[in-house]
């Protein structure tokens, strides 16, 4: 046995088969139900002549068969691939081709609007679309291969593949060894503690640890929940959503899928209430907002006392969101926050709990793997005051897929070391703690001066009247580049550039002050809820916005 994500799933549910693995709406599979449902599409898979280092994409929302498609991958030896449900045809076609599928299972719709750029095997899940293609096979034939685990040894070595489109661009394919996803992206087999040392002690850790992340949060007179429930809302098709499920069922612990296709805030808290959910994951403010409006306007309507962590991924919350989701949820311990990426899944975290001065949004306490690297790629000492790249080494990809170039700029060697850059700047203090400036990709150049949109958006998000806010550079004949706020206004409040800029003078630097604002009805995101920088430049120059 391996750090092997099948081997180590085999053994949690043979330690734990009656437990409860995931629940999507009245759907509830054990553990035992979950593995025997992998194994026997694994084994169909292999009838159909998919084997080890294939390549399978997945193009499902978030339900059980997705996970059992991913899970049935890894018994097989082969790569699952994420597939964006919401692509359209060009998109679908470019991933297809990109990542080298040999099977792609998808819905009929997806499948359809390929016509005949299909991979060679085509797996339709509920199917009877008229629309679909004659060949395509339906997933509960599939599903009905064998019981019989026999898949021969596996290895630590097999690959983990995250497509990422991140902000710009095409999807790219970020390749990781099983062995360092696990320890660096799902808990090492025991979240919230230090990870297990070989792989057969991940039964001990789920027998014995029914606290999972929460602990680390603990007081010495709190009770440990019972069971680890978690609800991520983020998709399985993205990065924060498959880490926290695999995570959590290689902890022993229960995921909840969220049943609907939209992640309304309302509905969010019913299945956290009604799921009895412990920790939840969400994509920073663009959820979190509209549930403490809900919580504060509504108290007492939904029952979150056996809610302890709240987390975010993608995206980070304001202050003043941390501030009032402890006031609203009682039983909250910790409100955490991460820097990371498909690259570098956890650089650095900030932890908020109660009593503490969570208004700070930016600020992050540094991994003991992640440092920030000048241009030369030399250490910055702490303190200096001078912006570098986030930098993080230990367990990091083994690079991009078919991408020598890219590789060689992101993933490089610094003192000896394997280290993983992706592009995010920030400032590292005397105290050790980070200030996180944003993504370099997006930093505006004004005057000479460099502007990083996620620091004006944190401070314009602090006002009473701004729901939410975009910060995108526009061209200026003078300096090159100006500050530009995309704002979406909260309620009715008269809201004006003037009313911005006095509330920005003092907490940033007076070049970082929005020089012009765009008022628009919503802020468009992108599905994974991260900052859409496409749609905001095109917004910030429209003469219509």
């Amino acid at each position: 046995m391996e750090f092997n994500l099948a081997d180590l799933f085999e053994c949690v549910a043979d330690s734990v088969p009656e437990d409860e693995a995931v629940v999507w709406g009245s759907i509830r599979w054990t553990y035992a139900a979950l593995d025997e449902a992998a194994t026997r599409f694994a084994n169909g898979l292999a009838a159909l002549g998919v084997g080890a280092g294939d390549h399978v994409g997945i193009a499902l929302r978030d339900r059980p068969e997705h996970l059992q498609a991913m899970l049935a991958c890894y018994k097989l030896r082969a790569v699952p691939i994420n597939v964006n449900y919401r692509y359209v045809s060009d998109e679908l076609r470019y991933l297809c081709d990109d990542a080298e599928l040999v099977a792609l299972i998808a819905g009929p719709d997806q499948l359809a609007s390929m016509g005949g750029a299909l991979p060679r095997i085509a797996i339709e899940l509920d199917g009877g679309d008229a629309h679909a293609p004659a060949s395509a096979l339906p997933f509960a034939n599939v599903a009905a291969g064998d019981a019989a685990r026999a898949f021969g040894q596996r290895s630590g070595e097999d690959h983990y593949i995250l497509y990422t489109g991140g902000t710009t661009g095409m999807p790219k394919g970020v390749v990781w060894r099983q062995e360092d996803i696990f320890f660096a992206a799902m808990g090492g087999g025991n979240p919230g503690g230090p990870p297990i040392e070989e792989p057969s002690a991940i039964r001990a850790s789920v027998l014995g640890n029914r606290a999972g992340r929460v602990r680390p949060f603990l007081g010495p007179d709190d009770p440990p929940p019972e069971h680890l429930v978690t609800l991520a809302i983020g998709p399985l098709v993205h990065a924060s959503g498959q880490w926290s499920a695999l995570g959590t069922l290689l902890a022993g612990g229960t995921v909840v899928l969220f049943p609907d296709d939209h992640a309304d805030a309302a509905r969010v808290l019913d299945v956290m209430a009604a799921e009895r959910v412990v920790a939840c994951n969400v994509v920073g403010d663009a959820i979190a907002r509209p549930m403490i409006e809900l919580l504060e306007a509504e108290p007492g309507r939904w029952d979150l006392s056996a809610l302890l962590l709240l987390g975010s991924g993608g995206s980070i919350f304001s202050g003043d969101v941390k501030d009032r989701m402890l006031a609203a949820i009682p039983s909250l311990l910790a409100i955490i926050d991460g820097i990371g990426s498909s690259e570098s899944p956890a650089q650095a975290v900030a932890v908020t709990t109660r009593g503490g001065t969570p208004t700070a949004s930016l600020r992050f306490s540094a991994k003991p793997t992640t440092i920030v690297v000048d241009d030369a790629l030399r250490p910055i000492p702490p303190g200096t005051g001078v912006p570098g790249r986030l930098a993080t080494t230990g367990h990091v990809p083994l690079g991009y897929y078919k991408d020598l170039d890219r590789s060689a700029r992101t993933f490089v060697e610094i003192e000896g070391k394997r280290w993983s850059l992706p592009g995010d700047m920030a400032v590292i203090d005397a105290d050790g703690t980070v200030r996180l400036l944003g993504r370099g990709s997006q930093c505006i150049n004004t005057g000479g001066e460099k502007v990083y949109p996620e620091e004006v958006e944190a401070v314009l998000k602090q006002h009473d009247a701004v729901e939410d806010a975009l910060v995108i550079g526009v061209p200026d004949e003078r300096w090159g580049q100006r500050v530009c706020a995309i704002v979406e206004p909260a309620g009715h409040d008269e809201l004006t550039l003037d009313a911005l800029q006095e509330h920005c003078r003092g907490k940033i630097a007076g070049y970082k002050v929005p020089r012009q604002l765009r008022m628009v009805d919503r802020i468009k995101r992108l599905p994974n809820g991260k900052a859409d920088y496409v749609w905001a430049s095109k917004t910030a120059v429209s003469p219509t916005a």
